[in-house]
């Protein structure tokens, strides 16, 4: 059985990890006949939000104790991650990858990776191990990577932010996978387009099962 990481970035789209994206990309892991493991940093939240109102709210979270609401508290702190153990590693969407994993919807190109998230991906590039990401992830592998081929669907602002950071972007649309072949990397732009969950569910499928075939 094939063995995937998983790396969340906490609980809910505005704050943390898609739960939709994040939720998709398990059963298809397990759809398929692989396995996988959860991981998330132990680190604080950038900020907290009321998925209600949309508004910030005045209190802190931990991105690993809100991760493990999706995991069923089945999930590791990634400093505990081990690129030995795993055949391929997938990061889901959600403002939390762009606020918990990096800094990109702080920062933009200027953004800083989490330290544990850089590591745990140069170990499986080092390694030719395939690597996935949805939605928004794109973005934290073309800071670590540079020139790569990547999708984040069609919009043309974060399409240019990934030309800033040597990357590149293909336009894609629901369900569609981008490959990039020489560097082993797989992404899907889910919710970066106007999307239902049925297109969350196939961009997962589709994506997880393209890099099973490179496993």
């Amino acid at each position: 059985m094939k063995k995937f990481a998983v790396i969340l970035a906490g609980s809910g789209h505005l704050d943390g990890s898609e739960i939709h994206e994040a939720v998709m990309t398990l059963l298809a892991i397990d759809k398929l006949g692989a396995s996988y493991t959860i991981f998330a940093p132990d680190i604080n939240q950038y900020h907290v939000m009321n998925h209600y109102t949309k508004t910030e709210m005045k209190e802190t979270r931990n991105v690993l104790i809100e991760a493990a609401r999706i995991a069923r508290g089945n999930i590791y702190p990634l400093s505990e991650f081990n690129a030995e153990k795993f055949d391929a590693l997938v990061i889901p969407g959600g403002y939390g990858a762009a606020k918990n994993l990096c800094t990109y919807a702080i920062d933009g190109t200027e953004m800083k990776i989490n330290a544990d998230v850089e590591k745990a991906l140069k170990a499986m590039k080092e390694k030719n191990k395939p690597i996935g990401a949805l939605c928004i992830a794109p973005v934290i592998l073309a800071k670590v990577f540079g020139n790569i081929t990547v999708t984040i669907g069609t919009d043309p602002a974060t399409a240019k932010h990934l030309e800033i950071m040597g990357a590149h972007n293909t336009g894609t649309g629901h369900g569609e996978v981008a490959v990039d072949e020489k560097n082993n990397i797989f992404t899907t732009p889910c919710y970066m387009l106007n999307a239902r969950i049925s297109d969350i569910a196939e961009g997962a499928e589709n994506l997880i099962e393209k890099m099973l075939e490179k496993i």
